[in-house]
């Protein structure tokens, strides 16, 4: 296996006001944008040439990457004209592929963070004979998420999408968005419309007899769909917790990029990332979160799972939890912004003008 497809092409509306002049891959995460971490797991599984499948803000991609040669890849780009889903844009980059029709293909999403054991799911592919390997998590609620019920030696019985009820969850294996495709199975994907790879390849395989094989992975995984989930995945890789070769700097309770200026009383633990030229002030203490390229953290501040945007500021004595601070966003001195609170890109937030609690 030394092919793979990357999908990139969403437009990450959970991730508001994050993916306003950003795709979400692109969005920093411990230091680097987070389709690094995953382009360098795919080269360490011995992935060689990758495919992108873009479209939202498409144009960024290469300007950063280029062919990949600097990650020991082959990079190509693929931009859609219109949305065409998961299959869809499997289907549309299919004619870069290399492979022979029945060499195994890397496809994974661009928004999960995972300690999958690539080469693991590979090997299952090559010794089940299947079709297409699925890597399957499995998660306390299982509801906001597609269900793959398996037989004991790991085949596929049946694809569920997001039951509801009680009597629909009968399994808590979920489709955790990386597969193995049989090269030749790619071509058999519908061409020029929207496929769902979940609602529709994979249950039209499953009846027309193909072998769809599961394999349980439960080393870390996360969904970075939420802003909250993405600043908790940027901390966990910073702590060490979620794997990755990309990391620009050692482990440990932050991760400080050298042109950035921290005064020397501020605090910063639980897998903090100050990115590169932002400022954090005298007495700021910052836990579990993220500050981005530019941005200023004015003295005095308490920010705790939040993250803050490019060339944002946040005054004096501000409490942040849970929150995002869009790009170049300012927030004055004295508010107090809590639980999911999104302030939007270019925002104006008067000192004291927001508080969850009194003024004494």
């Amino acid at each position: 296996m030394t092919e793979a497809i990357l999908l990139v092409g969403g437009k990450g509306t959970r991730l508001r006001p994050l993916t306003v002049h950003t795709p979400k891959p692109m969005v920093p995460a411990a230091g680097v944008p987070f389709l690094t971490h995953q382009l360098a797991r795919a080269r360490a599984a011995g992935v060689e040439h990758i495919v992108l499948a873009t479209s939202y803000l498409a144009e960024v991609f290469e300007p950063y990457f280029g062919d990949g040669s600097a990650l020991g890849l082959h990079i190509e780009y693929v931009t859609e004209t219109e949305p065409l889903g998961t299959g869809g844009a499997i289907r549309n980059v299919a004619s870069r592929l290399r492979s022979g029709p029945d060499d195994p293909v890397l496809i994974f999403n661009g928004d999960i963070l995972t300690g999958l054991d690539i080469r693991a799911l590979v090997t299952t592919h090559e010794e089940s004979g299947a079709d297409v390997s699925l890597h399957l998590t499995k998660v306390d609620d299982p509801r906001a998420y597609g269900l793959v019920p398996t037989d004991g030696t790991g085949r596929v019985q049946a694809f569920l999408e997001k039951p509801q009820t009680p009597e629909e969850i009968v399994t808590d294996q979920i489709n955790a968005g990386a597969y193995v495709f049989r090269r030749s199975v790619i071509d058999t994907i519908p061409a020029g419309r929207p496929v769902s790879v979940e609602r529709e390849t994979f249950p039209d395989l499953l009846a027309s007899g193909a072998h769809l094989q599961g394999m349980v992975d439960s080393t870390y995984w996360l969904d970075l769909g939420t802003p909250q989930a993405f600043v908790r995945g940027s901390a966990d890789l910073v702590l060490g917790r979620a794997p990755s070769p990309a990391i620009p700097g050692r482990c440990g309770d932050r991760l400080i990029l050298p042109t950035a200026t921290v005064a020397p009383d501020a605090k910063l633990t639980g897998g903090t990332v100050v990115g590169e030229d932002a400022v954090i002030g005298e007495g700021a203490r910052v836990d579990g979160s993220t500050v981005l390229a530019g941005a200023v953290v004015e003295p005095n501040t308490v920010i705790t799972d939040s993250l803050i945007g490019a060339g944002a500021r946040v005054g004096a004595r501000t409490v942040l939890a849970g929150a995002v601070i869009g790009d170049g966003a300012e927030v004055g001195a004295d508010n107090e912004l809590r639980d999911g609170v999104r302030v939007w890109c270019g925002a104006r937030v008067p000192a004291g003008a927001v508080r969850f609690s009194s003024d004494q």
